[in-house]
Formats: structure tokens, C-alpha cells, sequence
């Protein structure tokens, strides 16, 4: 096949890049290779989306998808890396600059995101006929940048010289509208190859359009800002995610942008559905959707639409249609994060879907009212309260499965966050503890490691059965296998010091513990408390220079919610402390700090297999699940982390002599509240004064902002409007550090830092997203696969 893959190449080469192949770019190689694996797999594609209409299907509705890089996830899934590589080389070109030319995919932020695409990853590699529905942005988030240690946002132009992978299908466009604009919503497909299997399934992302283009009476009329204002109107529905709501008209936008990807997929799913043949009563019997969150609940309201207005059904009938297709999955313990939107927008964009909200709400409090529930409890729980649409009580009443994604996680929501609802509806609740496609998080991004893996297991079957490498655990007693496993950790640190050296200028050790913190920068998941360690570590030091310390390269990476004032704050205070801890020379050999720039799914894949330390520190009760400390265990770290989340069930899996558990428990915290001062705390705790002194004595630049007093009054002082020290940073912090300075001198063993490591690695399998999705599928969405086999 190789005379003919090169031949292919050389083709779809120069149709992108209108040049020979040998004046061709990296980047130009990358569209036509891309363009060549979109070709390989069309009429598989077109085969499994057909077979997909003869029977049951979900649709997957989630706000984000952060797919990460497409064109190696796709060769290394189609078993074409091989291919692809002694192709380039006959053309002179190296597939590792080839695949370097690839921009992410802007198209999620954090684990929400991620989680979605390693989900549909699994859906596709297990022959589940699932589609997942989201919104084609522009720009995505942001691209971040650190400048004099602020963080600043900028576009993230990812689209703007084309991307292969997403198939414009012009045939399929949909109408939305909304009461004062029409809006044509185009649907672009982006393949989904499963590993091991013909099925290519589809993630179908809706791109915004106006109906007429141009005003061309207004642009002859020299009126030439009038002639596009509608285009940009229409426009702004995709350019951003998560636009910043601060303001009345952010709410509004990120309300359309909501309604716009509902309303575009249930159509396509209904007509869909009718174009097969079948009657619309039946769509709850052949389609489930599965609720990422609650940004896509206004699909509950915009169904009945459909099927009262379009349809002709009544309101019972189409209830009933209602109840059998949604499924929920809440991904928070946190009340702020529970949407609610005020009533007037509502009113404003979508006068009809208020009705219809309206008549949920009445029939709601009727239907509690005659059960005998209390009126305080109906009007807490109602769908309408208190002036705005309560988007997580719409979908936990019209839902038929409401799930959390770790088993603490949904314990908290069975007991507090969710608890009037379980109390009535107790049979809608259930688990599925989160997982990562190991097919990217272990297969892919960590090669070394996938080699060693699959010589000892004899096969490469755990890469569509992660479980299998329990059978590997006995190794952990074979001297050569874990020196051979920390070999494959060092070439990964010399990987990722050497992209971090190409990509910031920034020099660090290989032969060092690299101790990582890489997630969504929130005030719950401490990123402050890490840097106060490190804050905290650096004075030891310098009082005892003679202090013999294990080396350390603590990195993080974040983004932080361009509205979110206190977050910035912390991004600011780490790079401080990283520039005070990396200009001292006393440091060097010693410590170094990391900030990595514009954090994305790219970032981790060199950061992960480099990891010896996985920080997993949210206080306690507040971590849904978290997916990075499972990507974190599959590739060998060790786990420094509470209980909190999926570290729970980690924890399980390894036993407590294979991770580092600290802090103070979820059951506890309520007690230790009671009496908490977070002031009489540091006063106790050996050199936590001098930290915190440090946020306003000059020795770290807040750029005159105040924000660093800022943080320091969270912690010690509070507010009206919060307690002090809210996740008990200051309370958790001895231990923090007891644990953490352990860790390190444990490091000092290679040996038996290495089974550790090998025995997280062996016992990974439970986190694997095809088991969370085969979960889904059994108990859920009940799903066959059906292969096109």
C-alpha cells in the first residue's frame, strides 16, 4: 500500500497547497494528509451513519468538546502512523513537524470539554451508534497569554486556513429562530475513528449564519457598518465559548447560543427520525439525549415545541415523548454553577419556550401540591422562582436518569445538592464515575510507555481493554521492567523540557521531581495553596541553605474565566512566585516554577507522560470527579490529592501506600467549621505567617493592583458575602505539606517510587471511558452496538 498511500499524499497535497510537494509546507503536508484520512475512512463513515438510522440512538448535547489535535489521534486509531510516516520521509518531510502544524481544535476549555471527547471517543471504538451535538466557535475560550505574569485573552483563530476534519454539510442547514432574529444554523461533521473497529462515528457542531449575508440597499446607500450588522449579530452566536456573562447582554448571548445548538440537532433528529419511516410517538422509544451539564437543558422546553407546535401532538403525549428521552448528568456540587437565567430574557428571545417553561412550572407545583408537599419545598424546587428559569430543576423534573460522575460526587448529590429531588424521584439517580480514552492519554501521547506495556502483555488489546493490565500488576517485583519504566519517565521529562524550551524560552532540569497541577483555574481547587507551598518551601530554604532538598520543577498550567477577577488574581500571584523562585540563584538545581501558556489538550499530552506528581488538592467536597488524575495514573504518577472526587475511588484502587491523602474529609469539615479561625490557625502553623505576610510586603508585585491584599483578606478576613478562608486552604495546610515534603523524600527511592508507579498503572483500568460508557450504554441509553462490520 505504501507506492499508493504516497501517491494519494502527493496528490492531496498539492490540491491544498497549489505547489509541487516539494515546495510545499509542513503545514500544507498536514492538509493534505488530513484531507487523505478524511478520504480513507468516507465510506466507512457514510456506511456507519447509515446503519446508525436503523435502530436506537443517543444524541450527546454538550456545550464543548475539546478534541485536541485530530490528525494523530486519527492515524494512530486507523493503524496508518506507520504509513503516514515513511510517506513524508520519501518526501523529506518528518511527521513529527507534520503533525506540529496542527492548531487544537478550539472547542472546550476544561474536563467537561475533555470528558465529552473521550466519550465520544469510547462510543465510537464500542460500536455505540451515538452522535454528539455541540456549537462550531470561532475563537473558542481564548488563546491566553502571560504577560508581566497577567494573565491576557486574545481570539484563537484555529479555523482560519481551513481544517479538513470538519465537513461542511450545506444540504442539512436548519432554520432557528428567535423572536428577533433568524438565524441558519449549517452543521459541519468531524469524523469520530474508533480503535480497532470499521464504525466511524460523528460529532456534529452548528455553525451560525444569517439568512441574507450582505444589506446590498444599505451598502449603496453608503450605510456600509448597517449593510453587516445582521451577519455579526448572527456571527456572535459561534464566535466565543462561554461568553463572558458579567453583563445582562453576555446572558442573553450565551442564552441563544444554548437555544441555538438545541434546536438545530432535535430537528435534525426529528427529521431524521421521520425520513426513516417511523411515527414521531415513537422518538422516545429510538432516541435518548444525554445532558452534558446544564447548558444544553433548553432542549426539554424547545422538544415540546417541536412536538406540540410542528408536530400537532398534545401536551401529555408529548410529555411522555419528553420523559423518556432526556438523561442528566450534573457535573457540580457548587450552587452558583447550577444555571438559573432571569425570566426576561426568556421572554425577550423566546416568547413561546417561556410558555411552555411557564406551563412545566404550573404543572410541576400541581403535581407536588397533591402529593402533599410543602409550599416552602415546591417553590424551592419549582422551575420558576424568584424571577428566573432554574435550568437544573427543568431537567431533574423532565429527566427519567439524573446521574453524578464519582460515587462521593453523587452521594453528595443524593444528600445535599439535589436532595429534595432524591427524596421524591429516588429512583432517577445513579453513578458513572468519569474516565479518559486511553487510547489518547496513554496509546498516543505517551509512546515509550505503550511499547513497554504491549511487549509485556504480549498484545496491544489493552488499548480497547484497559482492564487487561492488571494482569501486568506481578511485574512490580521485576527490577529491570521499572527501571526500564523510569528510563521511558526521563526521555518523556527530556521531551517535554525541550518543548517547553522551543515554546517559552524556558530552561528547566530533566533529573527532577516534575510535581504538576494542570486544570480549570478555580478558587475550590487551590491552585493558591500549591503556590503557597512552594512560597513556603523557598523561605526554608533560603533560612537553611545547607538543606538538602530533592530537586523540583513544580508546573501548572490554567485558564482562568475572563470575568473571574479573583482567579486572575492567583494566576498573577503563581507567576510571582515563580519569578522570585527562578531569579534566585541560591534556587537553581534546587527549584523551579512553570506557568504553562494558553493550557490545552496539546500542552498536557507533552506535560502528563512527563508527570512524577499528580495534584489532585480541592478541598474536599467540592471536585465533581476530576479526569486528570486518571490520565495522570495510567501514565505512572503518583496521586497527591484529597478526598475528593474520583481520588476517592483512585484511592481505592492503589491502597493508601500508592498515593499521597491528606487533608481534612468531606464528613469532617462541617464540624471543624464550627470553630474554625482561619487567623488563629496560621498563627499555629510553623511558617504560614511568613507566607502570608508575603502577599503584601513587597516581596511579590501585585502590579499595584491590590489584588494579592485581596486574596489575603479571602483567607484571613472574609467578607459580607463570604466566610474566610471559604476552602480552608489554611486549615488544610500543614498537612498539605507534611504530605508533599514526604513525597519528595520518598521520590529518593527509585525503586520504590517506580512500583508505585507501575501498580497505579496496573490498576488504572477502571478509569478507562469505555467503561464508563458501556455503563452509560447498559443502564442508561440502552444500547446495542452495532458494527458495520
Amino acid at each position: 500500500m505504501s507506492a499508493e498511500f504516497s501517491n494519494s499524499l502527493a496528490a492531496f497535497v498539492r490540491s491544498a497547497s497549489g505547489k509541487t510537494v516539494t515546495s510545499s509546507t509542513p503545514a500544507e503536508y498536514w492538509a493534505g494528509l488530513s484531507s487523505l484520512v478524511v478520504d480513507s475512512l468516507a465510506e466507512r463513515w457514510e456506511a456507519t451513519t447509515k446503519k446508525y438510522q436503523t435502530g436506537p440512538q443517543t444524541g450527546y448535547f454538550s456545550a464543548e468538546f475539546l478534541m485536541g489535535r485530530a490528525l494523530l489521534n486519527n492515524l494512530t486509531n486507523l493503524g496508518l502512523v506507520e504509513e503516514a510516516r515513511k510517506a513524508l520521509a520519501g518526501f523529506g518531510m518528518e511527521l513529527s513537524d507534520v503533525l506540529e502544524a496542527e492548531h487544537d481544535a478550539a472547542l472546550g476549555n476544561g474536563g467537561l470539554g475533555r470528558l465529552a471527547a473521550c466519550f465520544l471517543d469510547s462510543c465510537a471504538t464500542l460500536d455505540l451508534p451515538v452522535t454528539g451535538y455541540g456549537i462550531l466557535y470561532r475563537y473558542g475560550l481564548f488563546k491566553q497569554t502571560i504577560e508581566n505574569g497577567f494573565q491576557n485573552e486574545h481570539p484563537d483563530p484555529w479555523m482560519e486556513e481551513g481544517y479538513p476534519f470538519a465537513i461542511r454539510r450545506e444540504e442539512e442547514a436548519i432554520y432557528v429562530n428567535f423572536a428577533d432574529l433568524n438565524v441558519r444554523a449549517i452543521p459541519y461533521d468531524m469524523p469520530i475513528v474508533g480503535y480497532g473497529t470499521k464504525n466511524v462515528n460523528t460529532l456534529r457542531l452548528w455553525k451560525a449564519e444569517p439568512i441574507e449575508e450582505f444589506d446590498y440597499d444599505a451598502f449603496n446607500s453608503q450605510r456600509f457598518t448597517d449593510a453587516i450588522v445582521e451577519r455579526e449579530r448572527v456571527m456572535d452566536l459561534c464566535r466565543v465559548l462561554y461568553p463572558n456573562d458579567t453583563t445582562y447582554e453576555g446572558k442573553v448571548l450565551r442564552v441563544r447560543q444554548q437555544y441555538f445548538f438545541v434546536s438545530a440537532s432535535l430537528q435534525t433528529m426529528i427529521a431524521r427520525h421521520k425520513a426513516a419511516g417511523r411515527d414521531i410517538a415513537a422518538f422516545g422509544d429510538m432516541h435518548t439525549i444525554q445532558l452534558n451539564d446544564t447548558h444544553p437543558v433548553l432542549a426539554i422546553p424547545e422538544l415540546m415545541r417541536l412536538l406540540l407546535d410542528e408536530e400537532g401532538l398534545g401536551w401529555e403525549e408529548s410529555w411522555d415523548i419528553v420523559g423518556k428521552t432526556f438523561a442528566y448528568t450534573n457535573h457540580t456540587v457548587l450552587a452558583e454553577a447550577l444555571e438559573t437565567w432571569e425570566i426576561s430574557i426568556f421572554q425577550q428571545l423566546f416568547p413561546r419556550i417561556f410558555e411552555i417553561v411557564a406551563e412545566i412550572d404550573r404543572r410541576f407545583r400541581a403535581e407536588l401540591a397533591a402529593g402533599g408537599y410543602h409550599p416552602g419545598k415546591i417553590d424551592y424546587m419549582a422551575p420558576l422562582a424568584g424571577g428566573r428559569v432554574h435550568m437544573a430543576w427543568i431537567t431533574c423534573y423532565a429527566s427519567f436518569s439524573i446521574n453524578g460522575v464519582a460515587a462521593l460526587h453523587s452521594e453528595i448529590l443524593k444528600r445535599d445538592t439535589l436532595h429534595d429531588w432524591y427524596d421524591i424521584w429516588p429512583e432517577k439517580f445513579n453513578n458513572k464515575t468519569n474516565g479518559v480514552t486511553q487510547r489518547r492519554w496513554l496509546n498516543t501521547c505517551n509512546p515509550g510507555l505503550s511499547r513497554l506495556l504491549t511487549r509485556e502483555l504480549g498484545s496491544d488489546a489493552w488499548v480497547r481493554d484497559l482492564a487487561l493490565l492488571a494482569q501486568l500488576e506481578e511485574r512490580k517485583e521485576n527490577t529491570a521492567v521499572l527501571r526500564e519504566l523510569n528510563a521511558i519517565k526521563r526521555e518523556n521529562k527530556v521531551r517535554f523540557a525541550q518543548w517547553i524550551k522551543d515554546r517559552q524560552g524556558i530552561d528547566i532540569p530533566v533529573d527532577a521531581i516534575y510535581d504538576v497541577q494542570i486544570k480549570r483555574l478555580h478558587e475550590y481547587k487551590r491552585q493558591l495553596l500549591n503556590a503557597m507551598y512552594i512560597l513556603d518551601l523557598y523561605f526554608r530554604l533560603k533560612n537553611d541553605p545547607s538543606t538538602e532538598v530533592t530537586p523540583r520543577v513544580f508546573i501548572f498550567g490554567a485558564k482562568a474565566a475572563p470575568g473571574y477577577k479573583r482567579a486572575k488574581a492567583i494566576i498573577k500571584f503563581i507567576n510571582e512566585v515563580g519569578r522570585l523562585v527562578n531569579s534566585d540563584p541560591q534556587m537553581e538545581g534546587k527549584l523551579a516554577v512553570v506557568f504553562v501558556e494558553n493550557y490545552n489538550v496539546t500542552p498536557a499530552e507533552y506535560i502528563i507522560p512527563a508527570a512524577d506528581v499528580s495534584e489532585q488538592i480541592s478541598m474536599a467536597g467540592k471536585e465533581a470527579s476530576g479526569t486528570s488524575n486518571m490520565k495522570f495514573m495510567m501514565n505512572g504518577a503518583l496521586t497527591l490529592g484529597t478526598l475528593d472526587g474520583a481520588n476517592v475511588e483512585i484511592l481505592e484502587a492503589v491502597g493508601e501506600e500508592n498515593a499521597y491523602i491528606f487533608g481534612a474529609t468531606e464528613d469532617e469539615l462541617p464540624a471543624l467549621r464550627d470553630s474554625y479561625n482561619p487567623r488563629h490557625t496560621a498563627e499555629g502553623v510553623p511558617g504560614l505567617e511568613r507566607v502570608l505576610q508575603a502577599f503584601v510586603d513587597g516581596t511579590l508585585d501585585d502590579g499595584s493592583t491590590g489584588d494579592f491584599g485581596d486574596l489575603l483578606g479571602s483567607l484571613v478576613d472574609g467578607a459580607s458575602w463570604e466566610v474566610a478562608d471559604v476552602y480552608y486552604l489554611l486549615g488544610d495546610f500543614a498537612a498539605y505539606r507534611e504530605a508533599r515534603d514526604r513525597m519528595a523524600e520518598d521520590y529518593r527511592d527509585e525503586l520504590a517510587w517506580a512500583r508505585m508507579c507501575w501498580i497505579n498503572i496496573c490498576r488504572s483500568g477502571r478509569f478507562s471511558s469505555d467503561r464508563t460508557i458501556s455503563d452509560y450504554a447498559r443502564d442508561v441509553w440502552k444500547l446495542e452496538a452495532t458494527s458495520v462490520e
